[in-house]
This record gives structure tokens, sequence and C-alpha cells, in this order.
């Protein structure tokens, strides 16, 4: 049976918010999880703030009322030695979990870090985070344990032809699915907007016939 495609957009300076917002909705326990230590609201904003979205790639996946519910970032290095490098970080929002998303969002990562020529994707990663190791081993990844930390590494084979159409084609399927979805947002909250002032027409009807 084929797994459904999810719908995956690339994520800009214009999403900082959205990006916050989603941080910012995760536990205690997954803001734990997803950066190694019990996160703050200043600690996250200040993560936002300092996003680097012209060097790394950052993903969403975005659910119908706009809200970002899954996000993964591929920091790419700075350091010219290690430009064939690259490490992956995901959040998804509890009430999501189990859909795979997180999975999802690996497998564009690594299509985007083989694109941009990267051979080794690495994750950090609390011991205890299973879900997230458990990604990578399906993935085939080495895994390293360090006590309450692991490492996990994927050697990446070189970009061919396949890698750059599924790259067109999956940014494609995510921009289309999430301009309807910021269209549909807009009609209905337009059509609340007209209800509203409907009522209102209505209610100075009513005030005029009494």
């Amino acid at each position: 049976m084929s797994t459904p495609m999810v719908p995956i957009r690339s994520l800009g300076p214009q999403h900082r918010a959205r990006i916050a917002a989603h941080l910012m909705r995760l536990s205690e326990r997954d803001r734990y999880l997803r950066f190694g230590y019990p996160a703050t609201d200043e600690q996250v904003a200040r993560y936002v703030e300092l996003l680097d979205f012209e060097r790394d790639e950052v993903l969403g996946i975005f659910n119908r009322r706009l809200e970002l519910i899954a996000v993964a970032h591929v920091a790419f290095s700075a350091a010219q030695e290690y430009r064939d490098c690259a490490e992956f970080g995901v959040s998804v929002v509890g009430s999501t979990r189990g859909r795979g998303y997180g999975a999802r969002l690996f497998d564009r990562a690594i299509l985007l870090a083989r694109h941009r020529g990267v051979r080794m994707m690495f994750i950090h990663a609390l011991t205890e985070n299973v879900a997230m190791l458990k990604i990578a081993r399906n993935a085939g990844a080495t895994v390293h344990h360090d006590g309450p930390e692991s490492e996990a590494w994927l050697e990446l084979p070189p970009a061919g032809l396949d890698t750059h159409v599924s790259k067109v084609m999956a940014e494609h399927f995510g921009e289309v699915d999430y301009q309807l979805k910021k269209r549909a947002h807009q009609f209905w909250g337009l059509l609340a907007d007209v209800q509203e002032i409907r009522r209102g027409v209505q209610d100075g009807r009513h005030q005029a016939a009494e």
C-alpha cells in the first residue's frame, strides 16, 4: 500500500512568528527533548530570532488553520571544512504525534541535503528521545550512545537526477497545499466578517422597528 504524501513547505523569515508559536506550544517535556534542555520562552524566542534562513533549511507542516504542527531545522555547517555535513532537528505538536510527520520531514531533509552536496547527516538527541532515534535508525543511521546523550550519523549518496526531480515535485506539492489552505483560511475569515456585518445590520433594523 502506497504511503500518502504529506505537504511540506520551506519556511522563511516571514514565518518566524509561526515557528515561535509552534515551539511555544510544545510541552515542557517536548521542549526538553527538542533542545536537550528545558528551554524557557525567552530561550525559544532567541533560537527563532537567530535562525539563519540564508544558510539553513527550515521545513514545516501546516494544518488547515495555517498553524505549524511540525517543524524541522536542517543546519548546514558554516565552516568550509565541514560544508558536506548537516544536522537535523525536529519538533511535532503532541496532539499530532504518531502520524509519521517526523519521518517525512527527515526524508525531505535528506533530499535537500543531498541536493546541496551533503554527505553526512548528524542527529544529536537525548538517549530517551526514542522517537527521534527510531527515525534515524529506520533511515539506516549509525547511533552511538554516550550516557544521557546519543549521536546518530547517516552517510548520504551523491545527488542524481532523481534527487533534483523529487525536490522540485516536493516543493511544488508543499507550496500548492499551503496556498490552498491560505485561500480557504482567508475565505472563511471573510465570510465570518460578512456574517458579523449582516448581524449588525439586522440588529440595527430590529432596533429601528422598536
